[in-house]
Order: structure tokens, then C-alpha cells, then sequence
């Protein structure tokens, strides 16, 4: 079963150049653009990984991590920060 990852990034070109080289090596890639869709994606199938990126509009990663460390449902995610 391929495992799925979680990538929460708002540059295009950043999203678009992880995604394809997370799929190449045979994961399942999630894709969110906000802090908000990556909470809500997270919530709704837990992934495997989240890559969070730091710097995102209105939520920013920081705040994301911490709602999802706060929920019980899923503090148990693994998280890797990301920023360019």
C-alpha cells in the first residue's frame, strides 16, 4: 500500500516540483495550498507525512502544527517544516 503524504505549500512551482518527486518515488501526494486546507485535509484522511510549509497565507504553518498538535485526533501525525 502506497503511502500518502500530506504537502502543504502555496507556491505553485514549490507544490507542483515536491509533488512530482514524492510521486516518482511512489508515494500518493496530497495536495494543500493553505493552512486551512491543509487542517482540514489532515483531519479528514490522515496522512502518513505532512510537509508543512512555515511561511503560508492567513494560517501560517506555525499555527497549523500547533492546531494539529493540540487535536487528539492527530498529534500522532508526523510533521517536517518546510520554507524556502
Amino acid at each position: 500500500m502506497k503511502k500518502r503524504i500530506l504537502v502543504v505549500e502555496d507556491n505553485l512551482l514549490n507544490l507542483e516540483l515536491v509533488t512530482d518527486l514524492l510521486e516518482v518515488a511512489g508515494f500518493i501526494v496530497c495536495p494543500a495550498r493553505t493552512g486551512e486546507e491543509g487542517l482540514h485535509a489532515a483531519r479528514e484522511q490522515p496522512p502518513d507525512l505532512i510537509l508543512m510549509d512555515l511561511s503560508l497565507p492567513g494560517l501560517d504553518g506555525l499555527a497549523a502544527t500547533r492546531s494539529l498538535r493540540a487535536d487528539p485526533a492527530t498529534r500522532h501525525l508526523t510533521i517536517i517544516a518546510l520554507t524556502a
